[in-house]
């Protein structure tokens, strides 16, 4: 598995920096954004650093969909209404290792457009979020 130095998402991979992870496979990990727009916010990356989508190995694609699938249904079964699922390339990108956000979204959460406005997880809250993924991924 491929990892870069001073990368987060590969910090993680390695179990080298902290998160509340909520899904792991072969190939793939997903785990609580830091900064959530909504409690519940999952970010899912390939174990191997891959700087974009651009750059994903085919072989990936379908899992890495497969399992964006699973998170969008996990947060629905957390009691989302529905998700907001979405990825930049390069422009926005915070950290450049390919992640895809899954948004829990309820109607009239306040959301607009592409302002997504950040908070913080308070005590204990992010490990009964991540639990609450995991039981409804399995």
């Amino acid at each position: 598995m491929t990892s870069v130095a001073g990368c987060v998402f590969c910090e993680i991979v390695a179990g080298r920096a902290p998160a509340h992870l909520v899904l792991e496979t072969e190939h793939l990990m997903a785990f609580l954004d830091t900064r959530p727009v909504f409690p519940g916010h999952v970010l899912l990356v390939p174990r191997a650093h891959v700087p974009t989508l651009v750059d994903l190995p085919a072989a990936l694609r379908d899992p890495f969909l497969a399992a964006a699938q699973r998170l969008a249904a996990a947060v629905v079964a957390c009691g989302a209404q529905g998700s907001f699922v979405a990825m930049n390339n390069v422009v926005s990108q915070s950290v450049p290792h390919l992640h895809l956000h899954v948004v829990p979204r309820t109607k009239g959460d306040g959301l607009r457009g592409f302002f997504w406005p950040r908070r913080r997880y308070g005590d204990g809250e992010a490990d009964a979020r991540a639990a609450a993924l995991r039981a409804a991924l399995s």
